[in-house]
């Protein structure tokens, strides 16, 4: 009966994970694999100030820094699990003086005299694993590992993806700065030949007035544009991980269309293959599995080998005498038989883990799909909104170009044309943005594609990526 007790306590529950992982044909991944990315993809966008940015923030990014030092972190669990498999050999010893007992086990003449105690000894402990359970916390330290230096690349390409998002609404300030100063040019020019007009009696103070509007409506885009920049710039500083003083470092921007960032045109199949987090997602579930591992093998016995050796004494002298010698070489054995459910509630939670890691990589995945089916919805919408933008554009100029012809010519009062020209400049400074939109619908894209990850690539071997 007590070989029967031992033996089912060393039978775990069938407890197994509830969830499974996404694969691409659950998601209708089609299309032809994805093109080469350059790992430094924003490279592309032909503006090197863009490029000493994103390099100054992979030297000191606090994002960066911590991802690092995950990894780090793993590496020493890592360790410790390798170590944990091996012999360990420790030395103990102690020293005293201490009056022995007359009434106990000790004979005459030490039973109730006062006498030194010493005991020195080396100790030889070796788990032999013969289940599996140490290897099990290996491969999840492993899995571990291998998940931080992941996510080290994710966020790299994050971190990029961010500062080039920002850095393309630092151009769309500048964008909309310059035509705003352009057109405050223009409608300065206007408010002056209206008051020359009215001191001629040629037009009202209601052309003044219209003409003056128009001109604080410029000033307006101006002030806007010029808030927006500054906004811009210090995001780029704290992206960066640098202070104050760094917004000044950033020139006029000087953006490319990136034609070297070649993109498909639909979902490639290997999507889920080219993100670094869908990668370290996964290995988090072996991770996880392996942890479940572990908790499955704490219901199997557990065996030692052990070995000490030492000196043991009553008195200084007899302390050194050969006698004192002890040795002792044998086996430990531990088998779980009653534990209140500990064991099974161990495991329980350990499968749990597995569903939570699923869930995750699954929740990844479909995120990144969508990133990428936006950012492919985006650069078409946009095409054909940038063309349609630019009729509007011509259609509002050409209006207002037939205005100003009446109004020179007395027909119409310069009250006539200013709703054409609010909407003139509106839609000048909509059509400005619509490039800017287009390369950071790109950027999006590259970054939703990978951006040129790697998984044989070793993040660590750079602290900095520079082009």
């Amino acid at each position: 009966m007590l070989a029967l007790t031992a033996l089912a306590a060393c039978t775990p529950p069938d407890t197994r994970p509830q969830l499974t992982q996404r694969a691409p044909a659950d998601l209708a991944l089609t299309g032809a694999p994805t093109p080469a990315i350059d790992p430094m993809w924003w490279t592309a966008f032909g503006d090197p100030q863009l490029d000493r940015i994103v390099a100054d923030a992979f030297a000191g990014s606090p994002n960066l820094d911590a991802a690092l030092a995950r990894v780090r972190q793993a590496q020493a669990v890592l360790a410790r699990r390798d170590a944990d498999n091996g012999p360990e050999i420790t030395g103990d010893g102690n020293a005293q003086v201490a009056r022995l007992s007359g009434r106990y086990t000790i004979p005459p003449p030490f039973a109730g005299s006062v006498r030194f105690l010493g005991n020195a000894q080396a100790n030889l402990s070796w788990n032999l694993d013969l289940f599996g359970r140490q290897r099990a916390a290996i491969d999840s330290a492993r899995a571990s590992l291998t998940a931080a230096q992941y996510d080290i690349d994710a966020a790299r390409l994050m971190l990029a993806g961010s500062i080039v998002a920002t850095y393309a609404e630092v151009a769309r300030a500048e964008r909309i700065a310059a035509i705003a100063r352009s057109t405050i040019g223009a409608r300065e020019r206007a408010v002056r030949l209206v008051n020359v007009r009215a001191e001629n009696r040629l037009a009202s103070k209601l052309d003044i007035q219209a003409a003056t509007t128009l001109l604080a409506q410029a000033r307006v885009a101006l002030t806007r544009a010029d808030a927006a920049r500054l906004l811009a710039t210090d995001a780029l500083a704290a992206l960066a991980g640098r202070g104050a003083d760094y917004p000044a470092t950033i020139g006029p921007t000087r953006l490319a269309e990136p034609t070297a960032l070649a993109l498909p045109t639909t979902i490639p199949a290997d999507l889920l293959a080219r993100r670094p987090d869908i990668a370290a997602a996964a290995a988090r579930v072996d991770a996880a599995a392996a942890g479940r591992q572990v908790a499955r093998r704490a219901f199997d016995p557990n065996v030692n080998l052990i070995a000490l050796a030492g000196l043991q004494a009553v008195g200084i002298g007899n302390f050194f005498d050969p006698q004192a010698g002890t040795l002792g070489a044998g086996g430990a054995f531990h088998l779980p038989i009653f534990d209140s459910g500990r064991l099974k509630a161990d495991l329980a939670g350990a499968t749990a883990a597995v569903d939570v890691a699923i869930a995750d990589y699954n929740a990844t995945v479909v995120g990144a799909v969508r990133e990428a089916a936006d950012a492919l919805a985006t650069i078409r919408a946009n095409q054909a909104e940038a063309q349609a933008q630019g009729d509007i554009v011509r259609g509002f100029a050409e209006t207002n170009r037939l205005n100003a012809v009446r109004v020179s010519a007395g027909l119409e009062s310069r009250l006539t044309g200013i709703d054409t020209d609010i909407r003139l400049l509106d839609a000048q400074l909509a059509q400005a943005t619509f490039g800017v939109d287009a390369l950071a619908a790109r950027a999006r894209l590259a970054q939703a594609l990978g951006g040129g990850f790697d998984p044989a690539r070793d993040p660590l071997a750079s602290r900095t990526d520079t082009p």
